[in-house]
């Protein structure tokens, strides 16, 4: 499955948030910079890694006047115990029928311990004030994740207060 194409609007979702209000991309149009990153599972080892450097550097993108949107298959009722457990202080959003995932070409078959299965792969989107997609980052380690996110927003002209 192919990622929405660089310079296009990035796909609109309506996903319900760890509140089970509905976000809409859409809304944050002509207002901020908006990252959007697709993981696995709620509380699971990586995800978990990966959740708390965007965590760490949430002051630094604010700055940056930029959004973040954490996506993932997993219900509603779980994303609040990912959020209390690790203090995460930005937006989970659920997509439960992985519509939104397989929009933005990030659901597809993956292979776990000698296992394939089609399941949620790991991806960041950065999407423009215009709505559209500036950049897909499909290759991170969790660990660094934050870091190299930072650098595609300097990269992109992202900056602090800019």
């Amino acid at each position: 499955m192919a990622h929405p194409k660089i310079g296009n609007l990035a796909p609109n979702f309506k996903l319900p948030d760890q509140d089970g209000n509905l976000i809409e991309l859409r809304s944050f149009r002509d207002k901020n910079p908006v990252v959007i990153f697709f993981y696995p599972k709620a509380l699971t080892p990586g995800c978990t890694t990966q959740a708390c450097g965007i965590r760490d550097t949430k002051a630094e993108l604010e700055t940056r006047g930029v959004v973040v949107f954490g996506i993932s298959p997993d219900a509603v009722a779980r994303l609040p115990k990912f959020i209390d457990k690790h203090d995460l202080n930005f937006t989970l959003l659920s997509d439960e029928d992985h519509a939104t995932a397989e929009k933005y070409g990030c659901w597809g078959m993956k292979k776990f311990m000698g296992k394939e299965f089609m399941g949620l792969i790991r991806t960041t989107f950065i999407v423009g004030k215009d709505g559209k997609l500036l950049k897909v980052m499909d290759k991170f380690k969790t660990k660094s994740h934050h870091e190299d996110l930072l650098a595609e927003l300097d990269a992109l002209g992202i900056t602090p207060n800019a």
